[in-house]
C-alpha cells in the first residue's frame, strides 16, 4: 500500500485532481482485499471496491484527520460492507452446520481424486476458506477478517467498526473460536483425521461448477497447495485455522481503480497512466 501524505490530503480536499488520484491510487489495495475477505467473490468485491472508493471520493470533505486516512477508509469501506442493502440481500447467510454438510455431500476417496492437479486444488483451498468465512454473520466476520486476517491493531479495529475495545476483542474471540474449531472439524489441511480434503472435494466440486473454468486471476501469487500442506502439518492446532486463511498471496486489485472512479465522480477528468 502506497504511504498517504498529509499534503495529498489537503490538495485533493481542495480539488487537486492528481492528489485525489494518489488517495484513491494508495488505498484501493486494501479496499479491495476487505471486500474480498467479505464477500468471498472475486467479481463481487470488484464492483463493490469500485463503489467503496466513490463513497471515498465523494465523502472526502468529511475527513477530520483524528486517525490515519487508511483507518477512515477501511470505516468507509466496512460501513458500506455490512449496510449496502443491495450487498446484504446477496448474502448468502450459511451456517457451520450447513457449509460442514455440502462439504461432506459427495466426497470422493483418495484413489479417485486428482493429486497431481495442483492448480485446481489450490483454487479449491482457497475459495473453500474464504466461503468458511460466510458462515459468519456479517459483524463476526467484519471483526475476523480485520483483526485475524489483516492483521489490524485491535484498538484499530475497534476504532473501524465504531464499537468500544472490550467489544472488538469478545466479537474476534467469538467469530475466532468458531472458525477454528470448524477448522479443526472438517478441513484436512488442518487435520489428518477431518472428513474432509482438498483431494477428495475436487471431483465433487467440479462436477458442481463450484471451480471456475479459468483459474481466478485474484489468487494467481497465491502460495502453492503443497506448501500450505506442508506449513499446516508444523503448525500449533490453535493456529492452523488463521494460517491457513491468511495463506492468500498478495490478493491485489484486478484492475487501476483511479481512472474509473475519476471519471464517474468528475466527467472529464483523466487519471495518470
Amino acid at each position: 500500500m502506497d504511504r498517504i501524505h498529509t499534503s495529498d490530503i489537503v490538495l485533493a480536499k481542495d480539488g487537486d485532481a492528481k492528489a485525489l488520484e494518489t488517495l484513491v491510487r494508495g488505498v484501493q489495495g486494501q479496499v479491495y482485499r476487505l471486500a474480498l475477505r467479505m464477500l468471498a467473490d472475486p467479481t463481487a468485491a470488484e464492483d463493490a471496491t469500485q463503489e467503496i472508493l466513490i463513497r471515498l471520493v465523494t465523502k472526502l470533505s468529511t475527513f477530520r484527520e483524528e486517525s490515519r486516512f487508511e483507518t477512515w477508509a477501511y470505516r468507509v469501506a466496512t460501513n458500506y460492507l455490512l449496510s449496502a442493502r443491495k450487498r446484504n440481500a446477496s448474502d448468502p447467510a450459511v451456517t457451520f452446520q450447513a457449509f460442514g454438510e455440502d462439504l461432506l455431500d459427495g466426497l470422493a476417496d483418495e484413489q479417485s481424486a486428482a493429486p497431481e492437479d495442483h492448480i485446481l486444488l489450490n483454487e479449491l483451498r482457497l475459495r473453500c476458506t474464504m466461503a468458511m468465512l460466510l458462515c459468519l454473520d456479517l459483524p463476526h466476520r467484519a471483526a475476523y477478517v480485520l483483526g485475524d486476517i489483516l492483521e489490524l491493531d485491535h484498538s484499530e479495529a475497534a476504532e473501524i467498526l465504531e464499537i468500544a475495545p472490550a467489544s472488538y476483542r469478545k466479537r474476534l474471540s467469538r467469530a475466532r473460536a468458531l472458525v477454528q474449531a470448524f477448522t479443526a472439524r472438517h478441513c484436512g489441511l488442518a487435520a489428518r483425521t477431518a472428513p474432509c480434503s482438498c483431494r477428495k472435494r475436487l471431483p465433487a466440486a467440479l462436477k458442481l461448477q463450484r471451480l471456475p473454468d479459468v483459474p481466478s486471476a485474484a489468487f494467481a501469487e497465491a502460495p502453492e497447495f503443497d506448501e500450505i500442506a506442508q506449513q499446516a502439518a508444523r503448525t500449533e492446532a490453535a493456529l492452523v485455522a488463521v494460517k491457513l486463511q491468511r495463506a492468500t498471496g498478495p490478493l491485489a486489485p484486478l484492475k487501476d481503480y483511479a481512472a474509473q472512479v475519476l471519471a464517474l465522480v468528475n466527467p472529464g477528468t483523466q487519471a495518470t497512466p
